[in-house]
């Protein structure tokens, strides 16, 4: 069987990859193409396009991306047609898969598609359910979005969150580091991290770590990080670094509900340009933009955005974590259990294989 998959960020290429291990560990003939990053590569998937290149922040960015998206979809189904592919598996991603998948359906609508957690419709626009209808399979990692398609008569999939699986309950009280997770892609990183390492060099007796995707990170930041006397910087898994701390500082995205699953709190922050905040703020109605705060419908997590993101607002946020820990770790025990399943990953994964549900 070959597999042609799709995905346009770090947090898709990972959840990806989970699913491609346990579908190999149950049929290992499958053959797997397409967008991917350095997690689903390293599995063996044959990459058409490294998803370094779709790294998009924002509205204003992804206009700018709009002709070159356009032109490698066309590639895409063509390389769908001419080597027979059965399956095709979207990944997060909206803007392009969606879209792709409109095109994927008028012209080869024989070919099953699973769209593996879908773009949040419940946040960025109703209007696009018409068009993720044409997914024959649809498959999320949240259980409020089972209610939420249900009320446009849709029946999805849902086992459980992937990252309950992944990452186990750790004690914070042993750390006594801040955390500093400026993001993934450029935008983020160059936006984030100099109010950070204005926290850490305003704030020598704190002791922060700092830790980025991977090492072409590094080109982005033009400041020498070795003048910092109190700041690590890890190279190492996630996991590890959280055992060092007591609390985070971190890019809104995936990265936050990682953190909430293994017991960190953390303060979400956000710098976007001003016609992605009017946007986001008041034309979409957004009430929160971090997974956590989502999971409970309440703020878990305090965010910082725009120019809410300083110093002063840090340290108020820090104090306020340090002072309610009890509280902080009911709630996240609460987003826990929310998410909780059993053999959730493997679930998916068969489910992708043979296109029915055993629950």
């Amino acid at each position: 069987m070959k597999i042609f998959v799709s995905t346009g960020e770090v947090s898709g290429d990972l959840h990806l990859s989970y699913l491609i291990k346990n579908i190999l560990k149950e049929d290992n003939t499958v053959e797997f193409y397409g967008v991917v990053g350095e997690n689903c590569k390293a599995l063996g998937v044959k990459s058409l396009l490294d998803i370094k290149e779709l790294a998009i922040i924002g509205f204003l960015e992804a206009i700018k991306k709009y002709k070159f998206l356009k032109k490698k979809a066309y590639e895409y189904l063509e390389f769908i047609e001419q080597n027979n592919i059965e399956k095709v598996i979207l990944v997060d991603y909206g803007g392009f898969n969606l879209a792709f998948l409109k095109l994927l359906k008028e012209r080869m609508p024989q070919v099953k598609v699973f769209y593996y957690i879908p773009p949040k419709l419940w946040i960025w626009g109703k209007k696009r359910i018409k068009t993720l209808r044409l997914a024959d399979h649809i498959m999320v990692i949240f259980p409020w979005e089972v209610e939420f398609y249900k009320q446009y008569g849709i029946n999805v999939i849902y086992y459980g969150n992937p990252f309950i699986e992944k990452y186990p309950l750790l004690n914070s009280e042993n750390g006594n580091k801040i955390l500093l997770l400026p993001g993934s892609r450029k935008q983020e990183v160059t936006s984030l991290l100099p109010e950070m390492l204005n926290l850490v060099e305003k704030n020598k007796e704190k002791e922060f770590i700092l830790k980025l995707p991977d090492k072409k990170t590094f080109k982005w930041i033009n400041r020498d990080l070795s003048i910092y006397k109190n700041l690590e910087i890890f190279q190492g898994n996630l996991e590890d670094a959280v055992k060092k701390s007591q609390v985070a500082i971190a890019a809104s995205g995936t990265v936050t509900l990682e953190l909430a699953i293994m017991g960190l709190p953390a303060i979400v922050v956000y710098k976007p340009s001003l016609l992605n905040l009017l946007i986001g703020r008041y034309l979409l109605k957004i009430k929160y933009i971090s997974l956590p705060n989502l999971t409970e419908n309440k703020e878990v997590y305090p965010e910082l955005i725009g120019n809410q993101y300083n110093e002063k607002n840090i340290l108020d946020k820090l104090q306020f974590i340090m002072s309610n820990r009890e509280k902080y770790q009911i709630d996240i025990e609460n987003i826990r259990k929310k998410l909780y399943g059993k053999d959730i990953i493997r679930s998916y994964s068969k489910y992708i294989l043979e296109g029915k549900n055993e629950c």
